[in-house]
């Protein structure tokens, strides 16, 4: 294994020195970098255009100007090597400072979408596989493919139209119209009734209850203004809670298993009692404490499914820990949107929580609740925009995955045996599937940092994407060379880790040296 993944990184190293050589080269000789300063005959000018010469190496010939910056690279990538060191801008700005400063907003931004994306991606592929050539398949496949052939700075701009402009707006008086109402409703009830098969009686049935449904929860939404001071309160928490105890006892170990589901419900119980009990400590909260209670949520759910246990303990840990943790997450947002009337009514944000550019509202005061809706709603826009693209890829990837291996023999004989329907897809099916996609997620990540460029540029992220732009129009070599540097190490990383995830997914794939 070691001299596998020595290997593999002594490869890639070559890969990155001979892209990196021929990047920079192309951006050195794209441009003289410092032409508007000599066309003018200013003294200061001449000083600031001599003072940069000196910082850029620009009297250098372009190849060992590389060699000077691969040098600074190099300790940036080898343990104790020496300070890293990736040269300056041409405002004199360290690119290593540039760069602490941007890949934290591209992280942030790209961690969301990818994660989302997968996640969603995913379950949308499997369920399509399962009901292939119905409704549902082929509604998916048009509306991905529509996706997919979308340009990314088209749908960001739509986004900013109607889901910010115009969200706004309707904050002014969130009032819904009957009209509005009964269309989505109707929307809403046929959706339904493409999810769910069966006869036409159910199909009418699953109709009718989904557009009272909406109609309903629409009017109430309406009629309480909820949109201006939202909240989910004790009852939806505890609803959703058992939803999800069910749903994740039904995925992880089927009712039949009554420990396990217990043990999820047994977690709702104690989410509810902790809702009020943590109410006052969320006051005060700090990022390391949410994250410490999640942690805790979870742990507490592996403790009740523990000691519940059952016939197959894991199963009752496993839809525990997933309850409580959803659980966790219900309360954290029922938190955040009890800070949302005093967000509206910060004098930075003046009743528009729904920002078009950049990453974050300048000179905002407020607590961790209020400089975190600043941050979701900022990301909100470019999340959908790179998850809308993704989608489409990981949507007909998993779907064509899942149906190969539907018919694999291993899986018919796992029928044969008499398991579930259940078992057979989760257990035998989808772990199989899941092997190509290690690849595909491996490729996206690395080329969501690098993809996200245009979608920075459209809602003025000053992350990675931003650098990496100015960089290219001052045709400044080092800026750019930091984001491929960046990008090239993050793309060698997933690769490996592609590899190994093979091994670990599939007993038959063993790594070689």
């Amino acid at each position: 294994m070691t001299t596998y993944i020595l290997r593999r990184l002594l490869a890639s190293l070559l890969i990155l020195l001979g892209a990196s050589f021929i990047v920079y080269m192309l951006i050195a000789y794209s441009g003289d970098p410092l032409a508007e300063i000599r066309s003018s005959n200013s003294p200061s000018k001449a000083d600031q255009m001599a003072r940069r010469t000196e910082l850029l190496h620009l009297d250098v010939p372009p190849a060992l100007r590389y060699f000077i910056w691969l040098s600074g690279a190099v300790k940036c990538v080898v343990p104790f090597a020496g300070q890293c060191d990736l040269g300056v801008t041409l405002q004199n700005q360290p690119v290593t400072a540039a760069l602490s400063a941007a890949i934290p907003t591209t992280l942030q931004l790209v961690t969301t979408a990818a994660l989302l994306a997968i996640l969603l991606g995913v379950t949308i592929g499997v369920i399509t596989a399962l009901r292939q050539y119905s409704t549902l398949d082929y509604s998916v496949t048009f509306i991905t493919f529509l996706f997919f052939s979308l340009p990314v700075f088209w749908v960001a701009v739509l986004l900013k139209e109607f889901g910010a402009i115009g969200f706004n707006d309707f904050l002014r008086d969130p009032f819904i119209a009957n009209s509005t109402i009964l269309v989505i409703s109707l929307i809403v009830g046929a959706v339904w009734t493409v999810i769910i098969a069966g006869t036409l009686k159910r199909r009418l049935l699953t109709f009718g209850v989904a557009f009272l449904v909406t109609v309903l929860v629409l009017y109430y939404l309406s009629v309480t203004r909820w949109f201006t001071t939202p909240q989910l309160g004790v009852v939806i928490v505890t609803v959703t809670g058992i939803a999800a105890a069910y749903g994740f006892t039904v995925l992880f170990a089927g009712l039949q298993n009554r420990r396990a589901l217990y043990s999820a419900l047994i977690t709702v119980g104690i989410g509810l009692v902790m809702y009020f009990a943590v109410q006052p400590l969320l006051d005060n909260a700090n990022l390391w404490m949410i994250v410490g209670l999640g942690l805790l949520a979870i742990g507490v759910g592996l403790l009740v499914g523990y000691l519940m246990g059952g016939y197959d303990r894991g199963q009752s840990m496993k839809a525990a820990a997933l309850t409580s943790f959803t659980v966790a997450f219900l309360i954290l947002l029922d938190r955040y949107m009890q800070s949302w009337p005093a967000y509206m009514a910060n004098p930075r944000i003046r009743n528009r929580p729904i920002a078009t550019i950049g990453a974050e509202t300048p000179n905002l005061n407020g607590d961790f609740w209020i400089t975190g809706l600043d941050k979701y709603t900022h990301l909100i826009l470019p999340t959908i925009a790179l998850i809308l693209i993704s989608l489409a890829s990981y949507t007909r990837y998993s779907r064509a995955s899942m149906l190969e291996v539907m018919g694999q023999d291993y899986v018919r004989t796992a029928r044969a045996k008499g398991l579930s329907e259940r078992v057979v897809v989760t257990r035998h099916a989808f772990r199989n599937a899941m092997i190509p996609l290690a690849t595909i997620v491996a490729i996206d990540i690395g080329g969501l940092i690098g993809g996200a460029v245009i979608t920075e540029n459209v809602f003025s992220f000053k992350g990675m994407g931003q650098l990496f732009l100015t960089g290219l129009h001052n045709i400044d070599p080092n800026p750019v060379m930091g984001v491929f540097l960046v990008t090239g190490i993050t793309a060698v990383t997933f690769n490996l880790l592609a590899d190994l995830t093979y091994s670990a997914l599939d007993p038959r794939v063993r790594v070689k040296a």
